[in-house]
């Protein structure tokens, strides 16, 4: 393995891994992205229902990502980290380009799945790395640069899958975002060199061997503003994937907004407002937090508690236009807490438990937001459709949205549009409980700082 010294840690350098790794997350998230956009003729064509798309969108994915991330995350703090992230690039890029393949639901399920699995190695390893070319108290901004990784997937994702999937149908967008994952994954270990770990944390003991699984646990309990920023950040995530998910299926189903238009907003939002509120959140945090350290907490408080009524207008709203203008806002409050959260998190942590303790993390954050966030809302949309169907049995006169008279087609659609807003509202009314666990967090944040706080020496 190839180690690199301290002393040869440059700017350019430290960018060009952290331009990497943000590349890297761009590419998962525009993988994940484009199942959003494309859920309505997949929907059309194999006859599914949205409780199905919640679970494509969210088990399916999740299950395998969220549980294999704490084994990689053992693994990276042993192992040649760039050559983890090299291969799960790999294996999530060839799934997403295979799942254009897909017959059925069963066949995209387990595609999914593949797809979780490969990403399951790649944010552990990544967030162990960039904290050995970044110093503690650059890291909040270098996580919120990296965190831009979401938006920018989602923009790319959503803008252009809307537009390849208009133009050439929803099996070759598939083909087409699988590629930049895989020319990724050649470029890593050619560019970067493995550093030594904790070279940038002179107050924190690097361990000859990693800590035992159960001492990352007892750091997490020990640490009650920890928990409480993991548990925020978890519920917080229930509500945004939950929006990822189904944002574009409410605008073609409530407004009759195309694929492109529905990708064009979501980029706009998930991609462009999302992006402004994560690169922010990282600076205004460690500028404040010079002052006082509360300020990781409520920045990412105050953010969520002002994004859930702008959210709650948007859905409501009675025209595209509105709801488009409305909804450009939220993201950007509702983003706050990322790059504030990771920071937070490998400032309390020693150097060889960070790949170990941003598993856990993912593993909340995934198994409750993605997992259950995308999965109840479309089991909730079902049944809320259902509520305000007139014509009958709405899950057999509706399947797949297929109905074959015109005046039932209009009926469904409608009770369709009405259940996916509704599920929307409720779903997003998680930032509130977020929010209230980034407060009980500023309670004891100080003191659980205390001497492992690297900032502070």
């Amino acid at each position: 393995m190839q180690t690199q010294p301290a002393t040869d840690v440059g700017t350019r350098t430290s960018l060009w891994v952290l331009l990497l790794m943000t590349l890297t997350y761009t590419s998962s998230f525009m993988d994940r992205t484009i199942l959003s956009i494309i859920q309505n003729p997949i929907k059309e064509e194999l006859g599914l229902s949205d409780t199905q798309l919640g679970l494509l969108g969210g088990f399916a994915f999740a299950i395998f990502y969220s549980t294999l991330g704490i084994p990689i995350a053992r693994l990276a703090e042993q192992v040649d980290r760039r050559w983890l992230i090299s291969v799960s690039l790999t294996i999530w890029s060839a799934a997403t380009a295979m799942s254009g393949l897909a017959r059925g639901f069963a066949s995209l399920f387990l595609l999914r799945v593949a797809v979780g699995v490969g990403e399951a190695g790649a944010s552990p390893p990544a967030h162990s790395l960039i904290t050995d070319f970044f110093p503690p108290h650059r890291r909040g901004t270098a996580f919120s640069i990296y965190s831009l990784g979401v938006s920018a997937g989602v923009l790319i994702g959503a803008t252009g899958g809307g537009y390849v999937a208009q133009t050439y149908g929803w099996r070759m967008t598939f083909a087409v975002f699988g590629i930049p994952g895989l020319l990724l994954a050649i470029l890593i270990p050619l560019t970067i060199r493995e550093p030594a770990r904790g070279r940038l944390d002179p107050g924190q003991p690097v361990e000859a061997a990693p800590p035992s699984f159960a001492a990352v646990l007892r750091q997490f309990r020990a640490k009650r503003a920890l928990f409480h920023c993991v548990a925020g950040a978890s519920i917080a995530a229930f509500g945004s994937y939950s929006i990822l998910t189904f944002a574009a299926p409410f605008f073609i189903r409530v407004y009759g907004a195309t694929l492109s238009e529905a990708g064009l907003f979501l980029g706009l939002t998930s991609g462009v407002s999302a992006g402004i509120g994560i690169f922010l959140s990282g600076i205004v945090t460690d500028r404040l937090g010079s002052r006082d350290r509360r300020w990781a907490v409520w920045v990412p408080a105050i953010g969520l508690l002002l994004a859930t009524p702008g959210y709650i207008m948007g859905f409501l709203a009675p025209t595209q236009a509105l709801a488009m203008t409305i909804l450009l806002v939220p993201p950007a409050l509702q983003y706050l807490y990322m790059g504030p959260t990771f920071g937070l998190m490998h400032n309390m942590v020693t150097p060889r438990m960070r790949a170990t303790a941003t598993a856990l993390l993912y593993l909340a954050v995934n198994l409750f937001g993605m997992g259950l966030g995308p999965t109840l809302t479309g089991f909730l949309s079902d049944r809320l459709a259902a509520a305000h169907f007139t014509g009958g049995d709405y899950a057999v006169q509706c399947a797949g949205g297929k109905a074959t008279q015109a005046a039932l087609d209009t009926l469904c659609r409608a009770a369709s549009a009405e259940g996916v807003r509704w599920s929307l509202i409720l779903a997003t009314s998680a930032f509130l409980w977020a929010a209230i666990h980034y407060l009980i967090a500023a309670r004891t944040l100080r003191a659980d700082l205390g001497q492992t706080d690297p900032a502070r020496q």
